[in-house]
Parts: structure tokens; sequence; C-alpha cells
């Protein structure tokens, strides 16, 4: 089988993640290029010391969804209509693969922030407390609740999953 050498590409984890890496070439010799970042699966990997993922397309690809749907509504839907579209279409934009990623307390930070910036444009206000309490009377979770409930999803239907290699992992096999 012919690997298209333009494709993949080579990441480095670990504590030497910094250091220049030996070539890695196909067997026609074509050389692979070493990244700072790859994508797998929707999920944008990067070079660290430890497993890591980078936030920075997710939350534009939420913050283009966010204004196709912000667009077409203001004036038109309630609040609580847009932040319902808000939650339904736009969020799992953002926290797609992050219940199988690890994710630092600054990235969460920056989660939040980027919802919260929603929520004030959403009520035309720049004051946290007010955005504070719209997420209470709306229902909507910070960054940290939601991933963790994504987790506890992942995990609960991993473990019910009647897959071969899913079995043999938690069963000790």
């Amino acid at each position: 089988m012919a690997i298209n050498a333009k494709k993949p590409a080579c990441v480095r984890i670990g504590s030497r993640f910094r250091h220049h890496s030996s070539t890695v070439s196909t067997l026609d010799g074509r050389e692979i290029r070493w990244e700072e970042s790859v994508r797998y699966l929707g999920v944008y990997i990067t070079s660290a010391k430890a497993f890591a993922s980078s936030l920075a397309n997710a939350k534009k690809s939420f913050y283009r969804a966010f204004n196709a749907v912000f667009g077409k509504v203001v004036g038109v839907a309630s609040e609580e209509v847009t932040v319902e579209l808000l939650k339904v279409k736009c969020l799992p934009v953002l926290l797609y693969g992050l219940e199988a990623c690890p994710i630092s307390n600054k990235q969460f930070n920056s989660l939040d922030f980027v919802l919260k910036g929603c929520l004030r444009k959403i009520f035309r206000t720049r004051s946290a407390e007010v955005v504070q309490n719209c997420m209470l009377i709306f229902n909507c979770m910070s960054m940290q609740e939601c991933v963790a409930k994504r987790k506890c999803k992942f995990l609960a239907n991993y473990v019910k999953s009647d897959n071969i290699l899913c079995l043999s992992k938690h069963c000790g096999t």
C-alpha cells in the first residue's frame, strides 16, 4: 500500500520533546515531516513534555458556529432560545474530544472565558455577576463540569462496550 508522505506527520511527546529527531522515512524513501502539533480524529495533539492538546482550532470553530447562529437569531429569538441554541449547536463543537484529553486549569479558564464572552454578547452586558447569574438561571455548567460530565458518560459507555479491545483493557487481561 502506498503512503502519501505529504499527509502524515510526527510529533514528539516526552521529556526530550524539544530535541531534534532523526528523519522518519517511508519504505520508498520519502521523508515524513516533524510538526509542533498534529490533528488526529479532530483533536490537535501538541508536542510537549506530557500528552497535551491544543484548543485553538476548537475555539475558532466554536466562534464560527456561534456567530452563524447568533447572526440568524439576534433580534428575532429570545435570550432563552439563543442560549439553548448555544448549548445544543455550539458547545459540542467546543467540547469535541475533550473527554479523552487531559485539560489543564489554564485551558479550562480559557474555555470558560469563551463561553462567558458569548453570554455577554447574548445578554448585552459586561458584568461578570450578570453572566454568572444567567448561567445559573439557564442551567449553563462551567466548562470543567461539562467535560467531567462528558468524561463520565464516555467511561460508562467504554465499560459497557462489547468491543473486544475495550473488554480486555478493563478486565485486566
